[in-house]
């Protein structure tokens, strides 16, 4: 199998860490210096008319260590952050500034979500990405395979070689009998086609 060392392996998912890591930075600074504060209409397009209670922040899975990290109370998980946000989309005018009471607009709302869509990715599946990079999960396969099917499969096997030994074994029985069906076939033919021109020689003289 085509598999990388184990340390290769590990730094791949130290980035994918890291990576989730500041994009949930990123969008919690979003939140915090732009969506959650009241600016004047002067300072556009900071102002977009945001109102109404505050959007929670996301939980941010690692430390900056990269260690697990616990959600504050709060914080909305990178699994339903989408969701929650939803509540906190405004209506917006014809200007681009909320009509209705709310801090995000449709179009911010998209840019948050793609940007949590992707923290989730590498935070979900990043893990299990690396097992299939160095092997791990292969490995696992392999031997759950081995341990729950093999025996089974072993026994079916047999079975299943049997049938087929016997159903050669019909194939070539059949193919000897018409090969002797055909060469008497063909013996006969022979033998009518001499005795009728035995019988004709013979009345002639």
């Amino acid at each position: 199998l085509p598999c990388v060392d184990n340390a290769t392996a590990q730094e791949t998912l130290s980035r994918s860490k890291n990576v989730t890591h500041q994009l949930v930075n990123v969008v919690n600074g979003v939140i915090n210096n732009v969506f959650n504060r009241n600016f004047p209409p002067a300072l556009a397009p900071l102002y977009f008319n945001q109102s109404g209670p505050l959007v929670p922040v996301l939980c941010n899975p690692f430390h900056s260590n990269l260690t697990n990290r616990d959600c504050a109370f709060g914080e909305v998980t990178l699994h339903n952050a989408t969701e929650v946000w939803k509540k906190y989309i405004c209506e917006v005018s014809g200007s681009g500034v909320c009509s209705t009471p709310g801090r995000l607009t449709p179009q911010f709302y998209t840019q948050m979500s793609a940007a949590v869509n992707v923290s989730y990715g590498l935070y979900r599946y990043g893990p299990f990405l690396v097992n299939l990079q160095d092997c791990t999960f292969v490995r696992d396969a392999f031997t759950d395979i081995s341990h729950d099917y093999c025996p089974d499969l072993r026994h079916y096997s047999q079975w299943i070689y049997i049938g087929l030994v016997i159903v050669s074994a019909a194939v070539m029985l059949s193919l000897i009998f018409w090969v002797i069906y055909a060469r008497e076939r063909r013996h006969r033919v022979y033998t009518k086609q001499y005795d009728g021109r035995s019988e004709g020689q013979y009345k002639g003289r």
